[in-house]
């Protein structure tokens, strides 16, 4: 059974969560705050965590921080939240997905089967070597990516973005953490950088690189890898 910590400090949106999760054969724990959150995910091992970031005791980015110090369990922020720079801080800080409430049911489920999907699929892919999608494939050990059995030529540059984008698939990086990684922490406002060489990328990689399969924007945010 796929085990989920909802950690959520209003019993209404707790009671809901917990019904529509149990209904569908989830096991649910349930954190009022974040003291009660963290200890409960050290006891209790959850396979997803979903984490309002407005909690009476700590803030929800800094429980994201104290997650991420021990464990690469899915993290889904719901959040009413909406500021991007909001976003971009929980997902900086180690969040896979920002869910913005008012939100429909459904769009939560389907978050978090994906979410679950990405871990039992591969929950440690940074560990893989060799990355496979129907039009090309990536040997991470030989910094070698290939399309219709032909060699592609990266660039430095696009083979340092794409090799953070998929050694993460499905999480979203941000547009910040990529610009930082790449160029440094001095060009972490160059957007335009980051549209130039995913541009590169896509002419390169995708069958269709205006409507791209794998290398997806996440507009404002920044971008991911769908494997």
């Amino acid at each position: 059974m796929t085990r989920v910590l909802v950690v959520e400090d209003d019993p209404q949106l707790v009671r809901a969560l917990v019904i529509n999760l149990q209904a569908r054969q989830y096991g649910v724990d349930a954190a009022p705050d974040a003291a009660a959150a963290l200890r409960l995910a050290a006891a209790r091992q959850p396979d997803v965590v979903m984490l309002d970031l407005g909690l009476p005791d700590m803030d929800g980015v800094d429980v994201i921080k104290a997650l991420r110090g021990w464990t690469r369990v899915p993290i889904l922020v719901l959040s009413a939240r909406q500021a991007s720079d909001e976003k971009v801080a929980a997902l900086d800080a180690g969040a896979d997905d920002y869910i913005t409430k008012p939100f429909s049911m459904d769009e939560l489920l389907a978050r978090l089967r994906a979410a679950v999907r990405r871990r039992e699929g591969a929950p440690f892919v940074s560990e893989a070597t060799l990355v496979e999608t129907d039009e090309f494939t990536v040997d991470l050990r030989a910094k070698k990516a290939t399309r219709g059995g032909h060699d592609i030529r990266l660039t430095p540059t696009e083979w340092h973005l794409l090799e953070i984008l998929i050694t993460n698939p499905g999480r979203l990086i941000t547009q910040k953490h990529l610009l930082q990684e790449v160029w440094g922490v001095t060009q972490s406002n160059k957007t335009n950088y980051l549209r130039v060489y995913m541009a590169q990328l896509r002419r390169k990689l995708e069958t269709d690189p205006a409507h791209p399969r794998y290398l997806i924007t996440e507009p404002g945010m920044g971008y991911r890898f769908e494997g």
